[in-house]
């Protein structure tokens, strides 16, 4: 059959922005470090102009000199086209069938390689074929390395989380700019038991170097390019030893926004489950930018190159195992109860706001200031928990947990990887950056934490309590359909896929339905600088039966930031003492 994806390819890409440098956050847990022994991967996509919504690829079958037209995953513009394969498995956005998963950071590099003229792969493209073609994350890795090598590398500096239902890698590539076709990489297998993240910043530092990429070899847990530290030297970026080679110091040299801007967030998952990294000073240090060059590292080894000393480790162990629930909580986290915390400096307004709107640099007096970037953020278009289970069949296995707009103030909804079709709210061409739709997932959710960024303190607790009660209950509901799934499957697979496209359906346009109801709950009862009267959801009348509310509370805006308006007003404000008599 011919090629069915372009026109709906080009939708996709046209509604899911540009990013930006600072953007995107992915954390990976290994299935020895889960509390229940699933591989997850996580991915906020970030951007100002990024909508949210599932694309979806179904499985198809091809025949020979069927081609794939490749699309710029940001710009929309055709980049070429390529053979396809005799069959390419369905995709939920970054989730495949057999529960491969993948997700990205950009770090940009060296200036020199972040354009290769004339070549067509670009790292979303890549993305999406990758998890058309593979069945592992191995063979997702083999596969998008061979394209890139064949076909060439269309933009900057990119970090891969790529999982399956056994294990979670990390892969780090970056394009040979105008030098030559295609690029260098390496990707590295995280230890089961371990926790791993990348944020924009190159994590993979030295490596032992293969031979060989033995892609059978179970056994082998570093990939990498056979070009990777000869391409470096050649073209002298790196003149130090092969041993002391770190691809992050060399391909993506590390400075003060590296650290604060970018590894700050993979520190703050890692100080909340890493006595070491919560408690150690040093690792602190490095998240505030502070870095050391010391001629001893962290875990001991020398330093011959003078590369940042402090930095954190690729990977922790957990101090215990940890939870899809603790995930998601790290999704939304701004840094509290950190240096960094936003909420107790006058950016936060009277309402302790955790946000500051762009740009993240600004200058006063001719001294420059930033705005910290923090794991949940305004802009994010959406942003996924990649949960896979190796005891259940694969469609039934993969748990894709959507939310759109910030994570903060998103639900994420269970889609399973099996599914044939995306819920309407939550589906492409439904709305966009620059169009409104009623049952649009995105402008719902957008809706409430918009409402929300206004009184924070006194309006997102409602929004997390009612948050954690639906998914609280999602987790129930997925229990009972993973059993009455996994019983299907194994007898009429075509039944359990049914099944588990009408839960996940029903599900996601039944959450966008409720949160619609609840914004209009919370806008009737926050409207005005008041607070009304509630039980549950409902707004109380104050019992005269005409539809007239109890008097709301005023609360102000605190002692706090009382103190901080008169400030500079004289006696323009004060109440005259012989007011105060009367």
């Amino acid at each position: 059959m011919k090629n069915r994806f372009p026109a709906f390819i080009l939708l996709i890409v046209l509604t899911s922005g540009i990013s930006n440098v600072f953007a995107c956050t992915n954390f990976i847990i290994t299935k020895g470090a889960s509390s229940d022994h699933s591989v997850m991967i996580t991915y906020a996509a970030d951007s100002h102009t990024r909508y949210g919504a599932i694309a979806f690829y179904p499985a198809a079958d091809h025949q020979s000199g069927d081609m794939c037209e490749v699309y710029h995953y940001e710009n929309g513009k055709l980049l070429g086209k390529i053979p396809e394969v005799p069959h390419t498995y369905s995709v939920v956005q970054f989730m495949n069938e057999h529960q491969v998963a993948v997700g990205e950071t950009t770090f940009t590099g060296l200036d020199s390689l972040t354009r290769q003229p004339g070549f067509i792969l670009d790292y979303g493209s890549l993305m999406r074929i990758g998890l058309q073609r593979s069945k592992t994350a191995r063979e997702m890795i083999r596969v998008m390395t061979e394209l890139v090598e064949q076909y060439g590398y269309a933009t900057s500096g990119e970090s891969f989380s790529i999982s399956d239902a056994n294990e979670a890698w990390i892969m780090e590539l970056i394009g040979k700019g105008r030098y030559e076709k295609g690029a260098v990489w390496v990707a590295r297998l995280i230890p089961d038991g371990s926790v791993s993240g990348h944020a924009n910043h190159a994590r993979i530092t030295t490596f032992p170097f293969q031979k060989k990429n033995k892609w059978n070899d179970t056994k082998q847990t570093v990939y990498h390019s056979a070009d990777v530290i000869s391409f470096a030297k050649k073209h002298n970026f790196y003149k130090g030893s092969d041993e002391s080679f770190s691809f992050s110091d060399v391909y993506n040299p590390l400075d003060f926004g590296g650290a604060r801007f970018c590894d700050a967030r993979v520190w703050s998952l890692f100080r909340k489950i890493n006595k070491e990294i919560r408690e150690n000073p040093d690792y602190t240090n490095y998240a505030e930018g502070q870095l050391s060059r010391n001629p001893v590292l962290m875990d001991g080894s020398s330093n011959p190159n003078g590369f940042v000393s402090n930095r954190i480790p690729l990977w922790v162990k957990p101090d215990t195992l940890v939870t899809r629930e603790k995930v998601m909580a790290a999704m939304r986290d701004h840094y509290e109860d950190t240096p960094l915390d936003m909420r107790n400096d006058p950016g936060a307004g009277p309402y302790k706001l955790p946000y500051r709107w762009r740009p993240m640099e600004f200058e006063v007096d001719g001294v420059k200031y930033l705005n910290e970037r923090a794991v949940a953020t305004q802009q994010t278009g959406y942003s996924f928990v990649a949960q896979s289970r190796s005891w259940l069949p694969d469609p039934v296995g993969g748990i894709f947990w959507f939310g759109v707009d910030d994570a903060d103030g998103c639900v994420y909804a269970p889609m399973y990887c099996g599914i044939s079709q995306i819920p309407k709210s939550y589906a492409v061409g439904n709305g966009s950056m620059v169009s409104w739709s009623e049952t649009s997932a995105y402008w719902t959710f957008s809706m409430v934490n918009n409402w929300a960024y206004t009184r924070y303190n006194v309006i997102h607790p409602e929004i997390e309590k009612y948050q954690q009660q639906l998914e609280t209950q999602f987790t129930a509901e997925v229990s009972v359909a993973d059993q009455r799934a996994s019983d299907l499957y194994a007898k009429n697979p075509d039944a359990a896929n049914e099944y588990i496209t009408g839960y996940s359906v029903s599900t996601g346009n039944k959450l966008v339905s409720d949160w619609k109801i609840f914004y209009q709950y919370l806008f009737m009862k926050y409207i005005d600088g008041n607070i009304k009267n509630s039980e549950g959801h409902q707004l109380l009348e104050n019992g005269n039966g005409k539809n007239i509310p109890k008097m709301p509370s005023q609360p102000g805006y605190g002692k706090d930031w009382e103190r901080i308006m008169i400030q500079g007003t004289d006696d323009r404000l004060k109440v005259p003492e012989e007011q105060l008599a009367k």
